[in-house]
């Protein structure tokens, strides 16, 4: 048996079955047995509870549907069955496949992430509505909205939510709520709703444009399209589902009663904060009122402390004045006798000084036996080249000076 299921595997699988659903059972385990029959026979099938757990629909006997999954050999009785792994009804099995690749395509481009989804006001100031006018969606939100929250404004958005042109009027719908919201501040939370109906009736809500277009919503959108087992891709990019309509009112409209109870909780917090604040300033005022006690003793006491600190200042100027007294007696005394040792310092140095330039008078030297030579210019005659013979020189003695002529030049030899 185990070679026949192989060969089945390998030649068959994976497959899809058409057929008309006959002896449906759901056991305790949670799996799900049945047939699928046409004109020409019929097929065992056996859907484990994974599968059964993500069927969008309950299968029921007569309900034509496409099975698919894999060939096996149940090897107790060696029946052919088909191990049946997705169900979805007949005729939905293209769109579901376009369902699942938009859906992979979308969440790749990030529109399903979770850091996307924003929360939704506490207490919105007006809520906007898109859906058909004559949908009985939009009678159920109303309702409800009436009921809890009377006194919000509602704002209908209306499109078509179903046929060829819906799509394009849920964008337009979806765009003037945007745009009333950016100038007029419409609209703080959006409801996308419309009642139940098969993949077909819903498919405008896996349009793609519809679904990018919900993604740019500058308010967070609720989606409540279809019943509580219908998903659509409007869903996932929202930043909240509801399983209905109502649901989907409900959610972002809490209760009157609710908020009323909030605010009593509220008044009741404040009034004891308020109570506890009064008490503790009366204590504070009766402690303060202890420690000033009458303000005639208060008034004596700090002039008290006024005459205190008067005669504190009157000898802190006192002892000032006498130590800056004293330093200045000090100061005259040390003054003049500090000013003749610097006198006597400079009249010694200036003693070495002219004993210094003495010795270097050029008349000393000349007393020696020395003499000064200078040409007709006046010009200092050091060297026998600056001379020629026949040139008038001047020598300067000691005790004179006299006219002299060079009668001959001769060189020192080296």
């Amino acid at each position: 048996m185990r070679a026949i299921a192989d060969t089945l595997a390998a030649r068959f699988n994976p497959v899809a079955v058409r057929g008309e659903i006959s002896g449906f059972s759901r056991a305790a385990s949670g799996h799900c047995y049945f047939q699928l029959k046409d004109d020409s026979g019929q097929l065992r099938c056996a859907m484990f509870r994974r599968a059964a757990d993500a069927l969008r629909f309950a299968p029921a006997d007569g309900q034509r549907v496409e099975a698919h999954g894999k060939l096996d050999v149940y090897g107790p009785r060696g029946d052919l069955q088909l191990i049946v792994e997705r169900l979805v009804p007949a005729g939905q099995g293209n769109l579901f496949e376009q369902f699942l690749r938009l859906k992979a395509r979308l969440e790749a481009d990030g529109l399903f992430d979770a850091d996307r989804k924003r929360p939704l006001p506490a207490q919105p100031r007006s809520i906007g509505v898109v859906t058909s006018l004559g949908a009985a969606a939009l009678r159920d939100v109303v309702t409800a909205l009436r009921r809890r929250v009377p006194h919000l404004p509602v704002v209908i958005y209306p499109a078509s939510v179903q046929g060829a042109q819906a799509p394009a009027e849920i964008c337009a719908a979806l765009r003037t709520a945007y745009r009333r919201h950016a100038d007029t501040g419409e609209s703080e939370v959006l409801l996308l709703v419309r009642g139940g109906g098969s993949l077909e009736d819903l498919w405008s809500f896996n349009d793609e444009a519809v679904v990018r277009t919900v993604a740019e919503a500058p308010m967070p959108v609720i989606s409540g399209v279809g019943h509580e087992t219908d998903f659509t891709l409007a869903d996932f990019v929202a930043d909240l589902r509801a399983p209905t309509p109502t649901a989907a009112a409900e959610l972002c409209a809490p209760e009157r009663s609710v908020r009323l109870g909030e605010l009593e909780y509220l008044h009741e917090a404040l009034q004891d904060r308020l109570y506890r604040q009064i008490d503790q300033r009366a204590q504070r005022l009766d402690r303060l009122a202890q420690r000033l006690g009458r303000p005639s003793a208060r008034l004596h006491e700090h002039r008290e402390q006024l005459t205190v600190l008067e005669h504190r200042l009157a000898r802190g100027v006192q002892q000032q004045y006498q130590r800056q007294s004293a330093s200045l007696q000090r100061l005259s005394v040390a003054l003049p006798a500090a000013w003749a040792r610097s006198r006597e310092s400079a009249r010694s140095r200036l003693q070495r000084l002219e004993v210094a330039l003495g010795h270097l008078d050029p008349r000393l030297v000349l007393e020696r036996g020395y003499a000064y030579l200078t040409d007709g210019t006046g010009a200092t005659v050091t060297q026998v080249a600056q001379v020629h013979t026949g040139q008038a020189l001047t020598a300067t003695l000691a005790d004179g000076a006299l006219a002299l002529a060079v009668q001959g030049v001769r060189p020192e030899k080296p």
